[in-house]
């Protein structure tokens, strides 16, 4: 039996990539960020085979116990950068833990000898930064894929800004290393959409999707999504679960980073499913995910499927 270390695993994504594993006959390393709090990993001892799964406590910025979490694991997952769009300490709260933790990560898995997978679960925003809208130099209409040039603007939420400057990081260490002895894949999903497997109150996917059910603005950047009405290009969680599962045990992917996206609804018809009603407008492709089609195998749901789901569950 394998062994795969999830960074991450007990969150939104992090929870079915876990489900994944478990299914396949993995036995699956879980970081805990504070084993402690076990109201937020109650929901993974009831997935099948959680006898194979083992909650450990990391922060990504302690080598200790990143030397500690990867000892033994074939496969690394790393899913587990804040995903914040409010918050006190830009530096401290997502640049610190999520661009310090991928260097971290990358020295400690590059002595660990067991470790022949790494995957990145990383975001759109490492490719746009200015994502859902458009990248600079695209119109309405044009198809955005991994070969398009990326795109960084320090005006954009410093979230994109910290997951941008990650995947460089992991670029960069490729780049360095062209002899290691284990492959590097990314998966870079748009908007993650469905029901978290947890009850947790926190869930910042979760809270989203309630923003905009509710048409909610917090926030200047939710605000800008109502008035540019633009659209967002999403993707089922179970999706992005699936295709995080592929990159792991597919071979020959090291340095390929894979969009995984569905379709795009303009915001208002996003408000609208998550209410139960139909859209009025068609949904497009705006962000391409033929590749992970053509190399991972995955066939993305429709989109309106998650969001129905959510809508369905809060009714």
């Amino acid at each position: 039996m394998k062994t795969v270390g999830i960074i991450g695993g007990g969150g939104f994504i992090g929870s079915y990539v876990t489900k994944q594993f478990l299914e396949n006959g993995y036995r699956v390393k879980v970081s805990a960020t504070d084993i402690s709090t076990t109201a937020k990993y109650a929901h993974l001892s009831a997935l099948p085979h959680a006898e194979n799964m083992e909650l450990a406590p990391l922060d990504v910025q302690n080598l200790e116990q990143l030397k500690a979490f990867a000892a033994g694991c074939d496969i690394l997952v790393h899913g587990g950068t804040p995903f914040q769009l409010d918050v006190e300490d830009v530096q401290r709260d997502l640049f610190d833990p999520t661009i310090k933790g991928t260097e971290n990560f990358l020295r400690v898995v590059s002595e660990t000898p067991t470790v022949k997978k790494v995957v990145f679960i990383a975001s759109v925003a490492a490719m746009n930064t200015n994502f859902p809208l458009l990248p600079a130099g695209k119109t309405e209409g044009d198809l955005i894929t991994e070969a398009d040039p990326f795109y960084f603007s320090e005006e954009n939420i410093p979230y994109a800004q910290a997951k941008f400057l990650a995947h460089q990081v992991v670029e960069q260490f490729i780049a360095d290393h062209p002899n290691i002895g284990f492959e590097i894949t990314t998966v870079s999903p748009t908007g993650v959409m469905g029901m978290a497997m947890s009850a947790r109150e926190d869930s910042t996917s979760m809270g989203l999707q309630f923003l905009l059910k509710n048409k909610i603005a917090p926030n200047p950047f939710i605000q800008m999504l109502y008035d540019q009405d633009v659209y967002w290009a999403l993707v089922d969680v179970a999706d992005v679960a699936e295709s995080v599962y592929k990159a792991a045990t597919f071979h020959q992917l090291h340095g390929k980073n894979y969009l995984i996206s569905g379709e795009s609804y303009r915001i208002s018809d996003i408000s609208l499913i998550l209410n139960g009603a139909a859209p009025v407008g068609e949904a497009r492709t705006v962000y391409s995910g033929a590749l992970a089609t053509q190399e991972l195998s995955i066939t993305f749901k429709p989109v309106h499927l998650p969001l129905s789901q959510y809508a369905q569950a809060m009714s």
